[in-house]
């Protein structure tokens, strides 16, 4: 079985737990990637390992880069690629469907967030600290990050259209309200 097979049952059960969460079935992830059911199992001895390779891949991709030496620069750059990640289509299909599983894999879901939200957090909180002083770096990452998905991500959870605000105008408003927060 080759690394091809591999890939094509993880985009087919990405896919599928995306539109129909765990629920889904092997058979139907089979059938998507185009193998048998026994190509599933072997890659994946279980639903549960393949659910929690596909989580792992799916949260991962929220992960955000800061680069740059202008502070606004840096932050608006972040700003917008976070916000496309985590409030675009597969970003709320991924929220979507990980909560929901939340009480089903408690470990799994604090090691996803620690490899995930939690390493956002780290690395944006050593940012501001480094470029801002800030003094408590922590809880200013986490209320960036929180205002740049916040009640915009409940709206689009529940199928509310988007401010009639453009993107980027909606996210420099949110970094400058952030900066002169931690003006000094």
């Amino acid at each position: 079985m080759t690394v091809p097979h591999r890939e094509r049952v993880l985009r087919a059960a990405t896919a599928s737990f995306l539109a129909r969460g765990y629920g889904s079935s092997v058979d139907d992830i089979a059938r998507r990637a185009g193998v048998a059911k026994q190509t599933v199992y072997h890659h994946f001895s279980s639903k549960d390992r393949l659910f929690k390779a596909v989580a792992a891949d799916l949260a991962k991709q929220i992960l955000v880069e800061l680069e740059g030496a202008d502070v606004r620069d840096s932050l608006l750059n972040f700003a917008l690629e976070y916000r496309k990640r985590a409030l675009g289509p597969q970003g709320i299909a991924t929220f979507r469907t990980l909560v929901h599983e939340v009480p089903r894999w408690r470990a799994l879901a604090r090691t996803m967030y620690r490899n995930t939200a939690g390493e956002m957090v780290r690395r944006l909180a050593a940012y501001l600290k480094h470029k801002l002083d800030a003094p408590d770096p922590e809880f200013s990452a986490e209320m960036l990050l929180s205002m740049l998905t916040g009640h915009e991500r409940m709206r689009r959870l529940f199928g509310v259209p988007p401010a009639a605000e453009s993107e980027a105008a909606r996210t420099a408003r949110i970094v400058d309200l952030f900066l002169k927060a931690h003006s000094r």
